[in-house]
């Protein structure tokens, strides 16, 4: 199956701080890779550098077999296809759910406002947020903002979809129904990349999870081997702590 995403020795330096070192990995369709690790190991880096609001310091990201990092790339239209979620919502607080989730469709595809307006819909009802539409994001529950933030980067009808850690702004009673809905999209097939603090989602969720440490790929592979057989001691150690927790 080809490769949607391909990561190739990837590299992020802040100064002389190397924040990643040589990333390799690849993305199929339908793949949910779910991405974890210690805080600072440079997971969230590496979905900023994917959806270039970082600019990686060397390496190469493929998308369908093209470099996104060449002068030439439309980044808005790349980011269209490459849809992110934000562990902060980042919704705009002047617009109400409906406006937030029309903005980018209409922006940026250049999508008739009524179509638009019809696939916000379209997805604001899948994510349990239909009855919300002229509501401000002050008004709403963190889970709830959530919800709204994933409905808007449906909306653009991405072909990837990132997580930044979707859940770590959000009271534990309402993690569960922003999994939920993450859940349902990857029993629909959606391509997703999710970093995540929660093991036991991506251990059910995930079809390949990524363990990373100190700006590496320490080892990757099916959930049962991760979280049942992990081989790197980094990667058991981090697990031990987890579950022990």
């Amino acid at each position: 199956m080809e490769n949607i995403l391909t990561v190739t020795h990837l590299q992020k330096d802040f100064g002389t701080h190397k924040v990643l070192r040589d990333i390799d990995f690849s993305v199929s369709k339908g793949d949910v890779v779910s991405i974890i690790g210690s805080s600072g190991s440079g997971k969230s880096t590496l979905l900023r550098c994917i959806n270039l609001l970082e600019t990686p310091t060397s390496g190469d990201i493929l998308f369908h077999g093209a470099s996104v990092l060449s002068s030439g790339i439309d980044v808005p239209s790349y980011r269209a296809k490459v849809g992110m979620v934000f562990q902060s919502f980042n919704l705009f607080d002047n617009m109400n759910v409906l406006e937030n989730c029309m903005i980018s469709p209409v922006k940026i595809l250049k999508v008739p406002k009524a179509e638009a307006r019809e696939r916000a819909m379209h997805y604001l009802d899948r994510v349990g947020m239909a009855s919300y539409i002229n509501a401000k994001p002050r008004y709403l529950s963190g889970g709830q903002k959530q919800r709204v933030a994933i409905a808007r980067a449906l909306a653009i009808q991405p072909e990837i979809l990132l997580f930044d850690e979707p859940t770590s702004a959000l009271d534990p009673q309402m993690v569960g129904e922003v999994l939920q809905v993450i859940g349902k999209l990857a029993e629909e097939g959606r391509t997703m990349v999710i970093v995540t603090h929660e093991m036991t989602f991506a251990r059910d969720v995930s079809s390949r999870v990524i363990f990373m440490d100190d700006g590496i790929i320490c080892e990757e592979g099916t959930p049962q081997k991760i979280f049942t057989s992990p081989e790197k001691e980094p990667t058991k150690a981090f697990l031990e702590r987890f579950w022990n927790r």
